[in-house]
């Protein structure tokens, strides 16, 4: 099977790339560019959304979100994530603190801020998703641009909120910004979009993720 974002391997021969842990391995330039569209996230909804923030201690979420909201398009806001290891901050509250300066009303926002990673973001969020689904919105997951396991665990946590959208931002780790580009360059980039796409890819084929498909510039079930 040939998952959504990579080229299939020419004849049906196994990729010579299979089993090869590339955080440490040079990278084809041929495959850079599929592994990069198979975890890029974007595909945002054109129209109003229920905005799924997952847990960061980055501001540009926020900035986004807001400017949604600005827009008319925004009108329920989920922020998540407990408390940061690296600088000890509540990701939920500063996210809605972030939002609040930013014009955002705080009846607007709903806020998780027990959890410890990407599972737990959604799993304690289950009731804001509830109400999303109950007033017709469709969810969107923002988070950092190749960040695909965030998608995959809304869908398999919550089929019901499918088909899902996806609003990026371009994290900045070492002080420089790890983009669709310079990726494969960057000193924290590689590792990071590396781990993306083997763990999804392993995760889709043992069944602990369900399968998504692009349609419609979103992810729906398979």
């Amino acid at each position: 099977m040939t998952i959504r974002g990579e080229s299939p391997v020419p004849g049906g021969a196994a990729s010579a790339y299979d089993g090869i842990d590339f955080s440490v391995a040079d990278i084809s330039p041929v495959r850079v560019p599929q592994i990069t569209a198979f975890v890029d996230i974007e595909a945002p909804s054109t129209g109003p959304a229920a905005y799924f923030v997952f847990g960061t201690n980055q501001t540009l979420p926020a900035d986004l979100v807001a400017d949604r909201y600005g827009q008319g398009l925004a009108p329920l806001i989920i922020v998540t994530g407990g408390i940061n290891r690296h600088n000890g901050i509540v990701e939920g509250h500063v996210l809605r603190d972030l939002l609040i300066e930013r014009g955002v009303p705080e009846d607007v926002i709903r806020v998780e801020a027990e959890s410890v990673d990407t599972w737990q973001n959604v799993q304690s969020s289950a009731a804001f998703l509830h109400e999303a689904v109950r007033l017709g919105l469709p969810v969107t997951a923002v988070t950092k641009w190749y960040h695909r396991r965030a998608i995959q665990v809304l869908a398999t946590v919550h089929p019901e909120a499918a088909p899902l959208h996806g609003l990026s931002y371009e994290p900045v780790y070492s002080g420089v910004p790890v983009t669709r580009d310079n990726w494969p360059e960057h000193p924290d980039g590689r590792r990071r979009v590396i781990r993306e796409w083997q763990e999804t890819r392993r995760r889709i084929t043992d069944g602990s993720f369900v399968s998504l498909q692009r349609v419609n510039d979103a992810f729906a079930l398979r």
